[in-house]
């Protein structure tokens, strides 16, 4: 019979998954927050040929960095469970996947309001945007894999597997700019010229929206690692309980059974 932990009590159920870590993670997520509206809406100027409508690039760029971050982890963890063989690594994955891949969603819807507004049409099929939904049909099938059928550990070798192949797709969406014709415009800041040609209030905004993101991120993926685990020990209690209700009706009397 499998040993598992133990499982949540009463109490620690009602607690839910936050600790105090948490609370002030989510509290500087607030805060920054907050700020962001405050610099992006109020303080940062209006671009010369987007206007108002540059104040959008303060959510979408955030959330596609944020994205690949969310799928860099995911490959990490993928490849520290192929090597330590640790169930924690597993769900580390599977939440950083599944907030990267929110991210990504709204980083196309964002991004599609953005073109309405300078390209007169919401979706182009342009180098960058096509690539970039690729990537979240991708994480959304590894999404889907992950709830396929089989133990704790076939979910997680088959998981980290295209865990580490996915994560091949990064480049080629940030890239897909240079390597084809597209409508979308080069890095900014990321420039490989180093051609920066931003305000300063602009580029803080955006180094403003970036930290923001970036924590709410965190305080989501940790939640949502907890979550994970809570729900993989329900499992196995399940299993446990009618393994054990399995022998016990295994070892009645053929006469108790009529």
């Amino acid at each position: 019979m499998t040993t598992i932990d133990k499982a949540p009590t009463v109490q620690s159920q009602r607690a839910g998954t936050g600790t105090r870590g948490t609370r002030i993670l989510g509290t500087l997520t607030i805060v920054s927050m907050v700020w962001l509206i405050a610099f992006g809406l109020g303080f940062s100027p209006a671009d010369r040929d987007q206007q108002e409508a540059v104040r959008i690039m303060y959510v979408h760029v955030p959330t596609i960095w944020i994205a690949y971050l969310a799928f860099v982890v995911t490959a990490v963890a993928s490849g520290f469970y192929l090597f330590k063989k640790s169930l924690g690594w597993d769900r580390l994955a599977g939440a950083s996947a599944e907030v990267g891949t929110v991210f990504v969603a709204l980083t196309l819807i964002v991004g599609a309001l953005w073109g309405r507004l300078t390209w007169g049409v919401f979706w182009q099929w342009d180098a960058r945007l096509t690539t970039t939904a690729l990537l979240f049909v991708t994480y959304v099938g590894y999404l889907a894999v992950r709830r396929l059928g089989g133990t704790h550990e076939q979910r997680a070798r088959r998981s980290a597997v295209i865990g580490l192949l996915a994560v091949l797709l990064i480049p080629l969406v940030h890239w897909s700019v240079r390597l084809w014709r597209s409508l979308h415009q080069e890095a900014t800041v990321l420039d490989p010229d180093g051609d920066i040609d931003m305000d300063g209030l602009m580029l803080f905004s955006l180094f403003v929206g970036v930290i923001a993101f970036t924590l709410f991120y965190v305080w989501l993926m940790l939640h949502r690692t907890r979550v994970m685990a809570m729900e993989d020990m329900m499992e196995d209690r399940g299993l446990d309980e009618a393994l054990a209700s399995r022998r016990r009706e295994a070892a009645m009397p053929d006469s108790e059974e009529n």
